[in-house]
């Protein structure tokens, strides 16, 4: 098919399409034209995608009937049938696409937080400027576990989940900007390290690795996620491809936002597991397998769910019926 010539023939057709879409009132004659023309038009648009695939012709009849669908219906899709497609598809398709960044995260994390415990740990003097003897050997004898019971349970896990969704929130939101999740991560690993160092003094090392095991599975990797969401969006405008970096920091923001509403679940779940777990006195290897458990289902929803999803075409972005057709350009 001549896409040319179908766009001469169709011209007049589309364009009092659109008028009809647009107007602000319709007659009873002028919603059943509208109607007629909408199924012609879609016809159109099947036989340009079925003989030339996507086109810059495509995406001008879809969205002119992106337009008359909305004035048809009057409403936009009903959010409670979102709901599901959210959770099943566009949610684990975001968290799918940043599986390697998160990786190469976690990797730095643990080598960042690994080098400042053996570096304060090693040397006295850094041991000294951290605090005077008695106040580290309070913190490390009690401070560090009275933190996890001091507060009543329900209380401590909502002000860890409220604190840990702002952080990871911060670091998608001001992903743009390529420093906010870089700071955010390396101070949490310098902050890890360094208590590390103190409880490792004080030789104390397997009590701080017992008390952080069981919430901080999760919680750490929540964070990983979301560094590694907001630097996709900073390197969707620093490398947009041949696209606009408009439409390119568009797509990303819309797509990787939605693992913000993700980590807000997940960090609840590490919010309960650190407020209702951690300071319990069951034995170590049930604490650490709840938040082992935890984890592993984060990532089978991550890595299983999210590769159908992604097989299935989804990126985690809105639908072209809910966001609109982008503008292709030649490149």
């Amino acid at each position: 098919m001549d896409l040319d010539a179908l766009t001469a023939a169709r011209r007049e057709e589309w364009a009092r399409l659109d008028e009809l879409s647009r107007a602000r009132r319709l007659s009873g004659a002028e919603v059943d034209e509208l109607v007629t023309r909408y199924r012609a038009a879609s016809a159109d648009l099947a036989d340009a995608k079925t003989s030339a695939g996507r086109s810059v012709q495509g995406d001008h009849i879809s969205t002119m009937l992106g337009r008359a669908r909305l004035r048809l219906t009057g409403a936009p899709e009903n959010v409670m049938r979102q709901i599901p497609r959210f959770f099943a598809l566009q949610l684990p398709a975001a968290l799918y696409r940043v599986r390697w960044p998160t990786l190469a995260i976690a990797v730095g994390f643990v080598i960042v937080m690994v080098v400042v415990a053996l570096w304060v740990s090693g040397d006295p003097a850094l041991i000294a400027s951290l605090g005077s003897q008695a106040e580290l050997e309070k913190y490390a004898e009690n401070q560090f576990t009275d933190y996890y019971s001091e507060n009543p349970a329900a209380v401590f896990a909502g002000t860890v989940w409220t604190n840990n969704a702002w952080i990871a929130a911060q670091c998608v939101l001001f992903g743009i900007t390529g420093i906010w999740p870089i700071m955010v991560l390396v101070q949490n690993a310098v902050g890890v390290g360094t208590a590390a160092a103190i409880m490792a003094a004080f030789d104390r090392g397997d009590v701080f690795v017992l008390y952080i095991l069981p919430h901080g599975l999760l919680e750490l990797t929540c964070i990983f996620v979301a560094g590694a969401a907001g630097l996709r969006i900073f390197w969707a405008w620093v490398a947009p491809g041949p696209r606009s970096r408009g439409e390119a920091l568009a797509e990303a923001g819309r797509s990787l936002a939605t693992i913000a509403i993700g980590l807000v679940i997940a960090l609840g779940v590490s919010g309960v597991i650190e407020g209702f777990v951690t300071a319990q006195p069951w034995p170590w290897p049930v604490k650490i397998g709840i938040g082992a458990a935890a984890l592993a289902l984060f990532l089978v929803y991550m890595l299983v769910v999210g590769r159908r999803a992604h097989r299935l075409g989804e990126t985690g972005d809105l639908t072209e019926y809910e966001a609109g057709t982008p503008t292709l350009v030649a490149g």
